[in-house]
C-alpha cells in the first residue's frame, strides 16, 4: 500500500482544512486507517483513526469535538475534516495503514500551519 497525503497548507486560527489520503492497492479496505502529527521538536503524536468499515472512529482528546475522520473505501481515500484550528495544531500530518498493534505504511506527510 502506498499512501499520498494532501490539503496541508497555512490557515488563521478558527479555520478549517481537509487532509486527504489517497491509498494505492487493491488491499486499502482491509486496512484501519490512522492519522498521525509531529510538530517541531515534538514526538509523533497520534490523532484520528477509523476502522476498516468507516464505523468506530476515535481520536485523540485534543482534537475530539473539532476533527472528523471519515474514509470511502470505494475511492481508496481517508480525509481528515479539521474545524477550529489553533496554532497547536499546527504540525506536519502523517497518514498512515495499520493491520496489527502498529502503521505497517505511512504516507509522506502534509504540513499543516496555523496562524494566530
Amino acid at each position: 500500500v502506498q499512501l499520498q497525503a494532501s490539503g496541508g497548507g497555512l490557515v488563521q486560527a478558527g479555520g478549517s482544512l481537509r487532509l486527504s489520503c489517497a491509498a494505492s492497492g487493491r488491499t486499502f479496505s482491509s486496512y484501519r486507517m490512522d492519522w498521525f502529527r509531529q510538530a517541531p521538536g515534538k514526538e509523533r503524536e497520534f490523532v484520528a483513526g477509523i476502522s476498516w468499515s468507516g464505523g468506530n472512529p476515535y481520536y485523540a482528546d485534543s482534537v475530539k469535538g473539532r476533527f472528523t475522520i471519515s474514509r470511502d473505501n470505494a475511492a481508496n481515500t481517508v480525509y481528515l475534516q479539521m474545524n477550529s484550528l489553533n496554532p497547536e495544531d499546527t504540525a506536519v500530518y502523517y497518514c498512515a495503514a495499520t493491520r496489527g498493534r502498529a502503521p505497517d505504511y505511512w504516507g509522506q506527510g502534509t504540513q499543516v500551519t496555523v496562524s494566530s
